[in-house]
């Protein structure tokens, strides 16, 4: 049985950061992957098929959804680039994800697909090729932005602060880093991101509530595809 997890948004003003932050290390661990300055960028590829129903559903606010997207983190190997399927269901998510060679990642990108579905073991990577051929899901955009995560193991919390997200188009050159990218969101302003299974902690809320911000619906691929429509205009 699939297990769903909340997921609760919040849009932060620039001059919110630093004090989300701070207090934020007070009371979680920093991610174990992260650098020095605490932060790692995050590209991820985002599918949708021949009549773009991922972005539709997202933008009439449909209660069960879904979106493919490829993954990976600046710095890091090859091994590191994952598929992933994100399920929304009545504002709680599942995320289910496997690994990919950068070979696979390119034949995905291109729909060559025929090779990869009858060699793989993986079902979510099966499932994701079914539905390149069957549904034609296509790259859309890519969508980059830093990250800073706080997490808590044994009650299974991560909070996470996304900055700077930016949106492109050239999906070609999403393995190499080199394309030019358009901000989803004006007057630096970013997101926060508090994900859990039931019970948020009282020591967690607080520090959100103290914040002063206010809970939004927020999708960074329909955004992202919102703001290239703008530029492609």
């Amino acid at each position: 049985m699939k297990k769903f997890r909340n997921e609760w948004k919040y849009v932060c003003p620039e001059d919110e950061l630093e004090f989300l932050r701070a207090r934020l290390r007070a009371v979680l661990n920093i991610d174990e992957y992260a650098g020095e300055d605490e932060k790692y960028l995050i590209r991820s590829l985002y599918f949708d098929d021949y009549s773009n129903t991922c972005a539709r559903r997202t933008e009439a606010g449909v209660a069960e959804r879904m979106k493919w997207r490829i993954r990976y983190y600046e710095g890091g190997p090859t091994k590191y680039i994952h598929l992933e399927l994100k399920e929304k269901r009545n504002g709680r998510c599942h995320k289910k994800s496997c690994p990919l060679t950068e070979n696979e990642c390119r034949k995905l990108m291109r729909s060559d697909v025929s090779g990869i579905i009858w060699n793989t073991d993986e079902e979510l990577l099966k499932r994701f090729c079914a539905d390149i051929m069957m549904r034609n899901f296509t790259p859309k955009v890519i969508i980059e932005y830093e990250r800073v995560a706080f997490v808590e193991k044994i009650a299974h919390i991560r909070v996470t602060l996304d900055m700077n997200i930016m949106a492109s188009y050239d999906v070609e050159h999403f393995l190499t880093g080199n394309y030019i990218t358009f901000p989803v969101q004006e007057n630096k302003r970013h997101v926060l991101e508090v994900k859990f299974d039931d019970i948020l902690p009282s020591y967690v809320r607080h520090v959100v509530s103290e914040s002063g911000l206010s809970q939004a619906s927020f999708s960074k691929y329909y955004l992202g595809r919102k703001k290239l429509e703008e530029v492609i205009k």
